[in-house]
């Protein structure tokens, strides 16, 4: 059984644990606030940007399209861009995104698949070089610090814009973790490129039942080749914000769960010095009653 000093200073460590993480959850909260109202606040410009496009993309002919559009007529090489965090502390964040690349890649592998990685975030990074050394063509870190922009946003989407002109992939998607509530994060799959018609609500002109006819100055193809680049850097701030709400989300709910597990850790030891202290006590009082009878 440990001593009693053994045990106070294991209590004092436990309760200095314990401020830490309860400092880091007041924090996580206090940046969770601002991180929802912006990614809320992103989704439905997002939205709404993916369904005009998809409007566009209708009336566009096929053949001479924005190459964004109309991909590279395969669909042999695919580029997976992983949004993971660059701060540890957060529960399972990184490892369900993880989870569901393993998944991806393997599932693209037996359909004779090849998969390139391109990841954006320290943690993950570090994951994928351990297990996919050969797949990580690019990676970067410390991107989102200390909040997403959008002109890191921009720097991304040109970095794929450049590998898709020079021929490294054919199809790119994204992967990250959508922020559902600050307990719930969903890791979601989302075509970049080529460009893919947003599936799920109709447009909003065929929910209302009106349909109506456009003419375009200048014609589709070309707002569709200046928009297309522009939507690709606005997908992908919204998994960034997506993202970075998630991971202040998750990081709340884990020091909030260590804070608590530390005040359970606090009451056990207590309880256990306690005990020993007062079996210390009837030991010493044992002994002098003892003595004095002996006498």
């Amino acid at each position: 059984m440990p001593s009693l000093k053994d045990l106070r200073t294991r209590i004092t460590s436990v309760k200095s644990t314990q401020r830490i993480t309860s400092a880091m959850k007041m924090v996580a909260a206090a940046k969770l606030r601002r991180a929802q109202e912006q990614a809320i606040a992103a989704r439905p410009y997002a939205e709404r940007m993916e369904r005009m496009l998809g409007s566009l993309a209708g009336g566009a002919s096929g053949e001479g399209g924005p190459k964004l559009l109309a991909g590279t007529g395969d669909d042999k090489v695919h580029l997976l861009v992983v949004m993971t965090t660059d701060r540890g502390l957060c529960g399972g964040f990184n490892g369900s995104i993880m989870r569901g690349v393993r998944t991806m890649v393997r599932d693209l592998e037996a359909e004779g698949k090849t998969v390139k990685l391109f990841g954006v975030g320290r943690k993950g990074n570090a994951i994928m070089r351990r297990e996919f050394p050969d797949k990580l063509v690019d990676a970067l870190e410390e991107i989102a610090k200390p909040a997403p922009s959008f002109a890191g946003a921009n720097m991304i989407a040109s970095k794929i814009t450049e590998m898709f002109d020079n021929g490294d992939f054919d199809c790119c998607t994204v992967v990250y973790n959508k922020f559902i509530s600050a307990l719930t994060q969903e890791v979601t799959p989302q075509q970049l490129i080529p460009f893919s018609v947003p599936e799920g609500p109709a447009q909003e002109e065929e929910t209302s039942g009106a349909s109506a006819s456009y003419e375009f100055e200048p014609d589709e193809e070309e707002i569709l080749a200046d928009l297309l680049p522009r939507n690709l850097g606005v997908q992908v701030y919204r998994a960034m914000l997506e993202t970075f709400a998630s991971e202040q989300g998750a990081r709340m709910t884990a020091m909030d769960n260590a804070t608590r597990n530390a005040g359970d850790m606090i009451d056990k030891l207590t309880l256990t010095y306690n005990r020993a202290r007062q079996a210390g006590i009837t030991k010493e009082l044992i002994e002098i009653i003892s003595g004095a009878e002996a006498l």
